[in-house]
């Protein structure tokens, strides 16, 4: 009898503690999050973009967990997105010669891509394009958390 209900409560605390650990996971970019810029501020730097493009939550790779929505743009000096995109962790902004929308063929052709930057925010972001990166030299735009390897979004701006 002892035996059972030392199993049960070893099963039942591991169980809490390994559901703890992944909400911990999932809320923690969120709690550290910095401010997202505002809209004023998206459209200020969006402005001088001289493309644009849509993220949505239908694409293949895309579910509950791992998505984008909103207005891209893509300019010479910013990246910017009115939107949102699901809470997460290490995420990766990247320039890509082709439109991808599943996690094989983002690792199919990630070394032809260009890492721009991280995104800290997830509603609206701007991420400054590095020097030396020319975004007309590709057509697309992904979100990648390289934490997990999980494709979270993309938009073809080109």
């Amino acid at each position: 009898m002892k035996i059972e209900i030392l199993i049960i409560l070893l099963v039942s605390h591991l169980s809490v503690g390994a559901i703890g650990f992944a909400l911990g996971i999932y809320a923690l970019p969120i709690l550290i999050a910095p401010t997202s810029p505002t809209a004023t501020e998206v459209s200020t730097m969006s402005s001088q973009a001289q493309y644009s493009a849509e993220f949505r939550k239908d694409l293949k790779d895309s579910d509950s967990f791992h998505w984008g929505q909103g207005q891209v743009s893509v300019g010479p000096e910013f990246i910017t997105l009115m939107g949102e995109l699901a809470p997460g962790p290490d995420y990766n902004l990247y320039l890509s010669p082709e439109f991808v929308e599943t996690e094989a063929d983002f690792n199919r052709i990630k070394a032809s891509m260009v890492q721009v930057g991280e995104v800290k925010t997830f509603e609206n972001f701007v991420v400054q394009v590095p020097q030396g990166v020319d975004p007309s030299r590709y057509n697309a735009v992904i979100i990648w958390c390289e934490t997990f390897g999980e494709f979270i979004t993309a938009a073809k701006y080109q």
